[in-house]
């Protein structure tokens, strides 16, 4: 940001929208206005003064863009300027170069002087010259056939001239090889980057033979439907008026070949390549007196599978991903294709070439794939989510007569390159009264993202900058609408804060990409007036608990309660007891509850009460135990005792008291902590009624004990 003046400055071309430089203005400038060269693509916020693309600049279609920009009061009257404003294009590497032809052809003599050229490639490029992007350089990818460990031709990288290598100009040989295919490259970016552009072009060539040489390996396709005999090839004496001959050096019951008189060497009948897949033989030239004339030269017949397999995708659906900020020129990804022909044939050489990209948004030919080997690259730093988020590209994959349609899926991967935007810079100010409750929404603010919906990149994180170091606010977020809500987080005291000067930033969850950071569009202000309220009486605690034992005097202090007021300037007392058992407690008289403007306030007292062991154990039963005569062994009374203590308290045990005789009678046996057995110790009794005197204890400290007479009943 700055103030209005001449000013330069250079932009890659590509890119979409994004922002240059904010003007800021001087009073009583209120807008900006930017004319010329803006194609419609420059462009300038009067309000802010923020000069920004609407679109994506080409420095092939224009390299520099000269504008004018000036400052306007509320009438539209120019307060500053027109100053010269000048964007220079800055070139990027999105053009990939081309061959001047799709095919080139060219003738080599056998013998010809290593690196003496016979032939020329070239190819343009329409990126800056003066730059990288439009320095090329040329190799050979391949070469059909290369028997050899070395390639028999090369070619300059620079010129593009095409000469024989030392090996091609020992080893050519039109009798061997009469033509030669070779898949010359040219790469931009002087072949220094992975990331180069790089295109391809046949050059088909000729070797040029001598006369009485053999011709190079015979290549005939099995199975074929012509007429017989073909031609398939023909040797030339370099004497006049010979006798040429065949000479079978295998001894097989008919050599399907024959030769005429001018040297044209015929198939005689359909080869079967599953029977023989190549044959030898040699060529003679004899005089009128039957000898030879030449050295016999050896021909060699290979039969040939026919091209009778398509290409085949090796995924029905090859899927890639590809983030929005890659790089134009990057490599995004492969398309793979296999052909069941031949290895090293042009049967099996496959090509690839893009025939269709949906949607055709924002360009049609966002994607380049090389010709030979299916990579994928981006033509340019156009993609966009928020535009497409997917693209579906048709691949046509060819061999020399088949061709195959490969599917591939564009996955458009969002990337965090958008900040959140407040729709005011400014939110004035509101009043609250110190007394609204904890949780009330003051405020609605809003900002936006122009990152992918429901993502990380676009959920807006609001938090408050400045301006509260006690946390005295919170704002919660509208997942869906990314609406901000000011919500009073801590109760408001206008004696402590009466005015709150608050930022309010707006981030992201997820981190922004590099080279993008949060700026002021992702700030925003207000004030809190907070207004005084004459509130009632403030108890130190909410809750006042306390515990004592239940066996406590009267007239023990249990608990203090103590309130304060938040005026500062009232006495505040306590007043009197309210509520359930409020008859047990009573407020000391030097307290009362309510101040001189009688605002009152209550609070919740709990006292727990603590059990002490204050209640002797009681027998559970309301009739005498009952056995009946004669005794047969088992019979017994079942004794229960209970406490009204606490359960801590309520364990017993059980035993006889009285005389001797009351022993030797009968005896207890506990059952567990509340129960026991009660039963005679013989059958030797007289049926009548019994006394008998049983002790039960508590487990208290010290215990508590009850003395019972039980009537045991024998009939």
């Amino acid at each position: 940001t700055g103030p209005l003046k001449d000013m330069n400055f250079s932009v890659p071309e590509g890119g979409g929208v994004r922002f240059i430089y904010q003007f800021t203005s001087e009073p009583p400038a209120v807008s900006f206005r930017v004319t010329g060269e803006k194609d419609g693509i420059i462009d300038i916020v009067p309000k802010t003064g923020i000069l920004y693309l609407n679109g994506s600049l080409d420095w092939e279609t224009k390299a520099v863009h000269r504008l004018q920009v000036e400052s306007l009061d509320e009438k539209g009257n120019i307060v500053k300027g027109p100053y010269t404003v000048t964007i220079h294009v800055e070139d990027i590497n999105d053009n990939p170069p081309e061959f001047d032809q799709i095919k080139y052809t060219g003738v080599v003599r056998q013998n010809s002087r290593p690196g003496k050229p016979f032939m020329y490639v070239h190819a343009t490029d329409r990126d800056d010259p003066t730059t990288p992007h439009g320095q090329l350089t040329y190799s050979i990818l391949h070469h059909f056939p290369n028997p050899y460990t070395e390639m028999l031709f090369q070619i300059d990288n620079v010129t593009g001239a095409i000469s024989p290598s030392k090996m091609g100009s020992y080893y050519l040989d039109p009798q061997k090889q009469d033509t030669f295919t070779l898949v010359v490259t040219v790469k931009d970016m002087a072949g220094m980057t992975t990331n180069a552009f790089t295109s391809s072009a046949d050059v088909i060539i000729t070797v040029k033979e001598s006369l009485w040489k053999a011709p190079p390996t015979i290549h005939i396709q099995e199975n074929s439907t012509q007429i017989y005999p073909v031609n398939i090839s023909q040797v030339h004496s370099n004497e006049p008026d010979v006798i040429y001959d065949l000479f079978e050096k295998e001894k097989l019951p008919v050599l399907p070949f024959s030769i005429d008189q001018n040297g044209v060497i015929y198939v005689t009948e359909p080869l079967d390549r599953e029977e023989k897949d190549s044959y030898t033989f040699f060529v003679v030239t004899k005089d009128n007196k039957g000898e030879l004339v030449d050295k016999p030269l050896h021909i060699h017949v290979t039969v040939e599978d026919i091209n009778d397999n398509p290409p085949v995708c090796q995924q029905a659906l090859t899927v890639i991903e590809v983030q929005e900020n890659e790089g134009g020129g990057s490599n995004i990804g492969t398309v793979f294709a296999t052909d069941m022909d031949k290895e090293g044939t042009l049967n099996s050489r496959l090509q690839f070439k893009i025939k269709s990209q949906v949607p055709a948004v924002p360009a049609s030919n966002l994607f380049f794939i090389q010709q030979d080997t299916g990579i994928l690259q981006l033509i340019s730093h156009s993609l966009n989510k928020r535009i497409a988020s997917n693209y579906s590209l048709k691949v046509l994959v060819t061999d020399a007569v088949f061709q195959t349609i490969c599917d591939v899926q564009i996955h458009v991967i969002d990337i965090n390159d958008q900040i959140p935007i407040f729709e005011k810079s400014d939110y004035h100010n509101v009043t609250v009264a110190e007394s609204l409750p904890v949780g009330t929404v003051i405020l609605e603010i809003q900002a936006t993202d122009g990152d992918e919906p429901a993502t990380g990149s676009s959920y807006i994180i609001y938090q408050v900058k400045e301006g509260d170091p006690n946390n005295t606010f919170i704002i919660e977020a509208d997942p869906e609408t990314n609406r901000g809500f000011v919500k009073i987080n801590k109760a408001l005291d206008f004696e402590a804060a009466p005015v709150y000067n608050l930022v309010i930033n707006a981030t992201n969850p997820e981190p922004l990409v590099p080279g993008v950071q949060y700026n002021s569009s992702s700030l925003t202000l207000f004030k809190v007036f907070v207004t005084n309220v004459d509130e009632p009486p403030v108890f130190h605690q909410t809750v006042y608990k306390g515990e004592v034992s239940e066996d406590i005097p009267v007239d023990t202090l249990v608990m203090t309660v103590e309130a304060y007021d938040p005026e500062g300037d009232t006495k505040i007392v306590l007043k009197e007891v309210q509520g359930k058992h409020a008859q047990y407690s009573a407020c000391r008289k030097r307290l009362f509850c309510e101040n001189n403007a009688a605002q009152k306030s209550k609070t919740t007292l709990i006292l727990h009460l603590k059990d002490v062991n204050d209640n002797p154990p009681l027998l559970a039963m309301d009739y005498p135990p009952f056995f009946c005569h004669p005794l047969s062994g088992g019979e017994r009374a079942f004794l229960q005792a209970t406490d009204a203590d606490e359960q801590g308290y309520s364990t017993f045990t059980f035993s006889l008291a009285g005389d001797m005789n009351t022993r030797n009678n009968w005896e207890i046996s506990k059952v567990n902590a509340t129960h026991a057995y009660l039963s005679p110790k013989h059958a030797n009794f007289e049926e009548k009624v019994y006394n008998i005197p049983v002790i039960i204890n508590d487990n208290g400290k010290p215990p508590l004990e009850r003395k019972v007479n039980l009537e045991g009943i024998l009939c």
